[in-house]
Parts: structure tokens; sequence; C-alpha cells
């Protein structure tokens, strides 16, 4: 997608929301638009090969992409592979292909998706996908290492694990530049220089230090956007919901990371949702309860699970996936220095793996703040069948925050993209009585002129 068709008045942003009701792109449809530049990106994997392109295989946390797009590598996300396998609804065909091969029905559904991709030929709902020359893959999930393996095993693709330090503190605020943090970026540095001597060996390509430079500025843009985004969620009527509509952005933020449409997308978003403030717009037409959604989403029935949130006038006005999902990309710290960009790379390596390998996404702390600083009312844990490393520390979040906060919370339990796990009858119920609890301390609309809960806008 070009960049001259995603340009709406650039100062729109800095203006603030009133300025935003002019400046914004009218035609501008975020998940429209989210939906084609998906569909650009598998056209893009599906003509790899033939366009004589390499390819790599990445999570999203811990990925290294900054240094990959130096080289012009295609990138695949198995991760989003295979939620779009639920969202496609046919989910239920590769996880059943490979436990016919073999795999538990315990194991991350995600991993079984894209073995039964592999057992099918590569042949996805979206296309074919390439398989790739190199697999990166980090200690930020012991299921990414293992998932490695399986790779390596079946499609003989070699994968390099980088080896990313956990925090070792109980508080969750990162602390930048301290002695520990500077030796674990030169501890990540000495692997992304190994990873840069790979790449060059791959791709016949030289590792140019300026060109690095300018995708992490291009992250950056994308990330002071991405936070923006996020904080006018603070304003009631929450004008998006975090729990679909916030699917959707964070599927771009992922695959166009570091690229100028992502950088466009996201900005045009955020001059769209900043238009829906000042109109007064929101999610929900009548919202009566702020929500705070704590886990990974159940992409089969996503939409139903909205559904049943918002006839109560719920809204998920923040995820905390939102920020997992991102690798960490929503702290404003967490900045790009574009003139040293390899050292700065360590450096915000080090520190998003300090949050993701501590579960720091989760901690009590980070979500206590979260609460205040959203408004929330309530907040929805979702188990996830499958995945250990989401779901094992919520029973004691859950605990601290009712007792601390007195909060309400709803615990509920699917999977990923498993459709035999959701129950939409005792899901319902739960959902209902959880509602009615809430009546019950006194739910209601918020004020016509709208409430905010903490500064929204753009730095950038």
């Amino acid at each position: 997608m070009s960049t001259d068709t995603l340009a709406p008045a650039a100062a729109a942003a800095a203006a603030g929301p009133a300025a935003a009701v002019q400046a914004a792109d009218p035609e501008f449809n975020a998940h429209l638009e989210g939906q084609a530049l998906m569909k650009a990106w598998y056209a893009g994997l599906e003509q790899a090969r033939p366009r004589g392109q390499h390819v790599a295989n990445v999570f999203v946390m811990g990925n290294a992409v900054e240094i990959l797009r130096c080289f012009d590598f295609q990138l695949v996300f198995p991760e989003i592979n295979s939620l779009q396998t639920g969202v496609r609804k046919v989910s239920d065909e590769y996880l059943r292909e490979s436990e016919d091969y073999g795999y538990s029905p315990d194991v991350c559904s995600y991993v079984k998706a894209d073995v039964g991709l592999i057992l099918r030929e590569q042949q996805h709902p979206a296309g074919t996908i390439p398989k790739a020359d190199i697999a990166i893959a980090s200690n930020m999930c012991s299921t990414f290492i293992k998932w490695g393996e399986i790779w390596e095993r079946m499609l003989g693709t070699p994968t390099f694990v980088l080896d990313l330090p956990g925090q070792r503190g109980p508080d969750w605020q990162v602390r930048r530049g301290d002695a520990q943090h500077m030796a674990d970026a030169h501890w990540v540095e000495a692997q992304l220089r190994d990873l840069i001597a790979r790449c060059e060996r791959i791709t016949g390509k030289r590792f140019d230090l300026d060109r690095l430079a300018e995708v992490e500025d291009r992250v950056n843009r994308m990330v002071a956007h991405w936070n923006a985004v996020m904080a006018l969620n603070r304003t009631s009527p929450a004008p998006y919901n975090a729990m679909l509509d916030g699917l959707t952005y964070i599927g771009i933020m992922n695959v166009y990371r570091g690229t100028e449409e992502g950088v466009q997308y996201m900005r045009r978003l955020e001059e769209s949702l900043q238009a829906k403030v000042a109109r007064g717009e929101g999610r929900v037409a009548e919202e009566r309860f702020r929500l705070l959604f704590s886990g990974t989403p159940c992409y089969v029935s996503m939409r139903r699970l909205v559904e049943l949130f918002e006839t109560w006038g719920g809204v998920f006005a923040y995820s905390d996936y939102l920020t997992f999902a991102a690798g960490g990309m929503d702290a404003g710290e967490l900045v790009y220095d574009t003139a040293r960009p390899l050292e700065s790379l360590a450096e915000i390596t080090a520190l998003a793996a300090q949050r993701g390998l501590s579960n720091q996404f989760f901690a009590h702390e980070r979500l206590a703040q979260q609460i205040r600083d959203f408004g929330v009312d309530g907040i929805v844990f979702h188990g996830i069948k499958s995945c250990r490393f989401v779901s094992s520390g919520m029973a004691d979040t859950r605990n601290y925050l009712t007792k601390r906060l007195e909060i309400p919370s709803l615990y509920i339990e699917s999977d990923l993209i498993d459709p035999r796990y959701w129950s939409d009858a005792q899901i319902k119920n739960r959902v209902d009585a959880f509602f009615e609890s809430l009546q019950q301390r006194g739910g209601k609309a918020p004020p016509a002129g709208g409430r905010h809960h903490g500064a929204v806008g753009s730095q950038a």
C-alpha cells in the first residue's frame, strides 16, 4: 500500500481531539484497512519464493524484527497463522490432524495448528506459507524453543535462539541504565551480532547500520501512535473495544512493525479515534461498565464473547494482552536511540524481555495501575487450557486485586483456537451473574459530557 493514499493532515494529533474531527480521514475504516493490510501480507508471503526473497519465522516476542528488516526477509508469524485458522473457523481441522499425528490435547493449540499446517504442505486458509530459511526464537516462552525444534525436525529449518535476561527483583518498574541492565544489554548485543552474521551468510548482503536506524525510527513512530491509541480509551465512553477492535490493531503492530505502512496505519487510526472522542462516540452506545480483560483471547469465539459483555453495556477499555502481544511496546520509555541503533536495540530488547520473562504484563501492581488509569469497574480473567504461561498465575493475581482494591472479577476458561473448550451456555451464565453483581454495586451510564481517566493524545 503506497503512503500517498495514507496522508490526511499531519498536524492533527498535536492539535488535539477537537482538531482531529476536521483532520481525520472520513474514509478510514480501521477494520477494513487492517484486513487489507493482512491480506497484502499473506500475498507477500505467497510470492516470496517466486521473487527470490528469503523468509524468516518469528514470534511476536523477542524476535529481532528490526535486524531482519535490514536484510529484506519476508516475515512469517506462526502464532498469527494459527490464530487466523481460529478466526476463519477451521482450526479444529488442523488441531485434529496434529493430534492424529501424535500430539497431546494439552499441547499449545497454536503449536498444534502449525503442525497441522506442516502436515498439509503449508496450505493455510489465507494461502501457501513459505518454508523459512531461518527461525528466530527466544526464551520469552519455553514453548518457542520446542516449537523451533519441531521446525528443525520436520522442515530442516535452522533455529537461532536468543537467550534473554529476566527481571531479578520484585518491582515491576524497569530500571534503565543501571549496572545490571547494561550487563544484560551487552549480553544481548553479542547475540544480535551473531544473528547479523548469520543473516549475512544466508542473504549474501552486508548489514547496514543506517538502515537499522531507519527501521527503528519507524518503530518509534508506530509506538508513539500506539501509546496514544491506548490512552484514548481512558475516556468514557471508550472509542474502541480493546478485545475486539484492539486485536486488529495489534495484528498490524506486529506484522508491519518497522514499516512505513505500519506507521501510517497507526497514525490514521489515532486520528480517527481522536475524532470519535471529540464527537463523544463510544464503542458501546450506552457504556455502563468499564472492564479490563486479562489474558489471551479465544479467537474462535471472540466476537461472541464481546457480545455477551456489550449486551450489558460493558466495554473492555483495556487489555494487558495488547501490551503482551506487542512485546512490551506500550511502554513510553522503550524508545530506540537511532544515533546508536544496535546498542539501543540490545538495551530495549533486554528491557522488554525482563517484563515478558517475569510475566510482568500480568503483575499485580501493573494491573492495579491499569485499573486506576482506565477507571475500571471490573476485571475479566481468561484462562487458556493449553497455555500455562499465561494462566498459571491468574488465581494469585485475582485474589490480590479482589482483596486489595475490592474490585469485582470474573474468571472464565476456554482456549486460544480450540473450539472444543468453548461452552457458550456456561460462559453466558457466568457473565450474566458477573453483571448482576456489578449492578448491585451501582453501575450506571456515564455523564453526557464523558469522563477522562488520564491524558490522551500522541507525543509524536
